[in-house]
């Protein structure tokens, strides 16, 4: 069903002058719905990670703080994604690990 459980990942590529282009992206689990996404030619920072869940929630919700029920939130265990203020910024918002 949907919005019981979400995952979000990165990947990246390199533009033509060989700058690298990361991409980090928030998904529906059940319809595959891209509920956001962000690109930058930085890391898949904490900050980014935290950017991409706040505007699933909100283009998922609209304009709420948090999501209305818990939200089970799949990734890797990239650091961005582990960070204390990345879980406790999650847990805020309504997703679980």
């Amino acid at each position: 069903m949907s919005d019981e459980r979400s995952c979000a990942c990165g990947f990246e590529f390199h533009c033509d002058n060989g700058e690298p282009l990361r991409v980090t992206f928030a998904l529906d689990c059940c319809d595959r719905e891209a509920m956001s996404w962000a690109a930058t030619t930085g890391g898949h920072s904490g900050d980014v990670v935290r950017d991409v869940m706040r505007a699933a929630v909100e283009n998922r919700f609209g304009n709420v703080l948090k999501a209305p029920a818990e939200i089970e939130w799949l990734t890797d265990n990239g650091s961005g994604y582990t960070a204390d203020k990345t879980r406790s910024f999650a847990a805020y918002i309504g997703l679980k690990r």
